[in-house]
């Protein structure tokens, strides 16, 4: 069983070794799009001022869901721990009758 495991982590290793220095040895075709539209630095900056503004839109939905989501749990927390209070008062109201009325 330990020669089977072995066996695998070094067919696996090899895979990875293998499949890295494969990768190395492509020749790049393009090396980025960017260069082969030859674009100018104030395109670049009104690109990276779409990315900035798509990103801020993606975190600030991520955070009213999340908080939503949030909100929503503590209200229904905070009302099945009141009414786990309620019962329990009320059933501690109830022995406490039964006990004052059979005093044994």
């Amino acid at each position: 069983m330990k020669s089977m495991r072995q066996f695998a982590a070094f067919v696996l290793g090899a895979a990875l070794a293998g499949g890295t220095a494969f990768a190395a040895a492509q020749p790049q075709a393009e090396q980025d799009q960017t260069t082969t539209h030859h674009s100018t630095a104030g395109q670049d900056m009104r690109n990276a001022g779409r990315s900035t503004r798509n990103a801020a839109r993606d975190t600030g939905r991520a955070t009213k869901k999340g908080s939503k989501k949030a909100w929503r749990k503590t209200k229904h927390g905070t009302k099945k721990g009141w009414n786990k209070t309620k019962n329990a008062t009320k059933g501690a109201v109830r022995g406490g009758k039964e006990g004052a009325q059979n005093p044994h």
